[in-house]
């Protein structure tokens, strides 16, 4: 956790090994996918039940910055995750080498649907080396979905508001970077039965969503990309109910396959590093121009300003709290 560096050659070999065998990229997904659904499990190291995850500063990384991307991975959607595995070697090229963050520590997840999956949340670990592409290929791609136009997203901005600690925020009061991916609206509420037994709290008392994302915003830049995956992508109800809940940063992105650029640009522009057309000439730079054309229009939502802002939660809101 938060040790070591990104090797792309490494990352090259393995992906090139796995090929020649034959073998997926999602590896984790391909054994289940053989498997009765009855037996589909969460992986144990991206299973959020009593669970913490930690974003570190060490030796190699003095300067941690927690960046914690989370898929909807019901449907179409389960697309994406395979389109992110597939550029990490930019995504930290642009973030590191660019000079965006000194020290990036990426988690990634995914979420489902806890009314009906099987595996309605999983949550990977910080990593700085090329352990993040190994939590990547171990999400499992369930690609359920309860075909009610919403998913379980509230149930991973609670897990990430309340299950997660960071030295950015502990030590330097600096918040971290949580991109959601989905296509469709949270549900009315967060089920107290589903905090208990996807997570473990002893929640008695169904919670508003829209409390859950205001305690998120207090140590997190929080922000929810609709890639243009799903019937949903114009659909006005889904705008006004994420735009209600982080304002600007509800983000549409024409190009699915720009999902990684554009998580790596608005990162450049919250840390007033780029601006918007600096950001798309980085792109360019590692060969990404032709993405450059989707994220420049998502990201004219910003107002193609240097300093992003997250939603602004209520004052009095409660202090940190790790649930264990």
């Amino acid at each position: 956790m938060g040790y070591g560096h990104w090797d792309d050659n490494a990352y090259a070999a393995a992906k090139t090994f796995r090929a020649a065998k034959g073998e997926d990229d999602f590896g984790y997904t391909a054994n289940l996918r053989a498997k009765p659904a009855k037996e589909w499990r969460v992986a144990p190291a991206l299973d959020p039940k009593n669970a913490i995850r930690e974003c570190r500063d060490s030796a190699d990384h003095a300067d941690s910055t927690p960046i914690a991307v989370l898929f909807d991975v019901t449907g179409s959607m389960r697309r994406v995750p395979r389109i992110m595995q597939g550029k990490l070697g930019k995504l930290h090229g642009l973030i590191q080498r660019k000079g965006y963050l000194a020290d990036p520590q990426v988690l990634f997840g995914a979420i489902g649907d806890a009314d009906s999956d099987r595996v309605p949340l999983q949550v990977g670990q910080f990593e700085s080396d090329n352990r993040m592409d190994e939590q990547l290929r171990t999400i499992f791609l369930e690609g359920g979905g309860g075909g009610q136009k919403s998913e379980s997203y509230e149930l991973a901005a609670y897990f990430m508001a309340r299950h997660v600690v960071t030295d950015a925020w502990q030590k330097r009061g600096r918040k971290g970077y949580l991109f959601i991916i989905g296509d469709e609206l949270n549900k009315p509420s967060l089920r107290a039965k589903h905090v208990r037994r996807i997570i473990g709290d002893d929640v008695h008392q169904d919670i508003d969503p829209a409390s859950v994302y205001r305690e998120l915003a207090r140590k997190w830049n929080v922000y929810y990309v609709l890639p243009n995956q799903s019937s949903y992508y114009n659909d006005p109800e889904i705008g006004a109910h994420w735009s209600g809940l982080l304002g600007q940063n509800f983000l549409k992105l024409d190009d699915p396959g720009a999902v990684c650029e554009l998580i790596a640009a608005t990162i450049g522009l919250e840390e007033q590093v780029v601006d918007v057309d600096g950001a798309l000439a980085d792109l360019a730079d590692i060969g990404s121009a032709a993405e450059g054309a989707a994220v420049g229009k998502a990201l004219t939502r910003l107002g193609g300003r240097s300093v992003v802002t997250s939603a602004v939660p209520e004052p009095g809101g409660p202090d940190d709290v790790v649930l264990r």
